[in-house]
Parts: C-alpha cells; structure tokens; sequence
C-alpha cells in the first residue's frame, strides 16, 4: 500500500455523537435555507407577540394601581 492509496479519516465529536470526514462526505441531509428562514420569522413573530403580552399586562397593573390609588 503506497502513501497515496491511504485515506486518514479524522474523527469529529459534537454533543456526544462522533462522526468520521467519511460519514460527512456520505451524509445525504440538505438543509434548506427557505425553512431556515421562515423558522426565524416564525420565531420573531412568537417574539414580538410575547412581548406586547407582556407589555399589556404590565401597563393593565400600572393602571389598576393608579386607580386604586386615586379612589
């Protein structure tokens, strides 16, 4: 067997699994940049909800204080 016939595999850990350059070369999952995307928005939209919940029910508090406190 000559130098040139050898094949070094490294080996690659993450998150306990560990994977081969040979099991990436062969791997046939594709991410698709358009789920991507609309993954992100999705979670910007569930965001900007949170958020205004949150900012109603505080402002409902002010307000209910403010009026207890003005009776």
């Amino acid at each position: 067997m000559n130098d040139e016939s050898r094949v070094e595999y490294k080996d690659y850990q993450s998150e306990g699994n560990t994977y081969s350059d040979e099991n990436l070369k062969n791997s046939k999952s594709k991410v698709d940049l358009n789920n991507l995307i609309k993954r992100v928005k999705d979670e910007e939209k569930r965001s900007k909800r949170q958020n205004i919940v949150i900012s109603a029910a505080a402002l409902s508090v002010v307000a209910v204080f403010g009026i207890m406190l003005t009776l």
